[in-house]
């Protein structure tokens, strides 16, 4: 690469907050808007200089491939790092977006890993072991887990699970046998042991009976849950 003098400066049609460097009379690269306050038409760039600026750009891009992704929801370090180096950003781009983004707590392994806690445990509650292991596949180091699920209460967890399945398969099955099984096979499916699954759903089962929950099922041949 060598140097040359910049001859344009035009703002991007598509994206006003870029614009596009010529260097004699040919396009060179493109650049944040903020960046480029800095050029002016006339000026002679150094083979180095062009390298810098095209750096600085492609870790802007990548900064705003980042931010994006964190729109959506919030993402662990290694989720980050794993899709900027799908869109082939280099490692030294990614460094430089990470350190960014965790200087300014938009990445944070600590609460991405308490933000998924707590979405797990209010929408699909399942078992410290299932956790862990999905914390582990988005990159989250051991101790981080071991924190957090400190005060986890998989009893609990596991009683609210087996409630919300226990109202959805209730509408379907007749036989309470039947029932309890899926419950069981549903239960060991969000990752829970056996002794705590069943002591779940025995506990479900028993309240239902005791406050008569189900005794409009009884047309279905539902009378009894045991």
């Amino acid at each position: 690469m060598v140097g040359g003098r910049i001859t344009a400066i035009e703002v991007q049609k598509r994206n006003p907050q870029r614009v596009n460097v010529h260097i004699d009379g040919c396009f060179a690269f493109g650049l944040t808007a903020i960046e480029a306050v800095r050029l002016k038409v006339g000026q002679q760039l150094s083979a180095a200089e062009i390298m810098h600026l095209k750096e600085r750009d492609e870790i802007e891009i990548a900064y705003e491939r980042a931010l994006n992704l964190l729109s959506y929801r919030p993402r662990s370090v290694a989720e980050v790092r794993r899709r900027l180096s799908d869109n082939q950003f280099d490692t030294h781009t990614i460094d430089e977006v990470v350190d960014r983004l965790s200087q300014s707590d938009l990445l944070n392994d600590e609460a991405f890993a308490r933000y998924w806690l707590e979405n797990r445990d209010t929408f699909k509650p399942r078992s410290s072991r299932a956790l862990r292991f999905e914390l582990r596949q988005k990159g989250i180091a051991d101790s981080v887990i071991d924190a957090i699920l400190t005060s986890y209460d998989e009893d609990d967890a596991a009683y609210r699970a087996a409630l919300g399945q226990a109202q959805k398969l209730a509408r379907q099955i007749k036989d309470a046998f039947v029932l309890r099984s899926k419950l069981l096979a549903f239960m060991s499916r969000r990752g829970f042991s056996f002794d705590t699954a069943r002591t779940a759903v025995d506990r479900l089962l028993t309240e239902f009976d005791e406050k008569e929950e189900w005794t409009h099922h009884a047309e279905r041949g539902i009378e009894k849950w045991r």
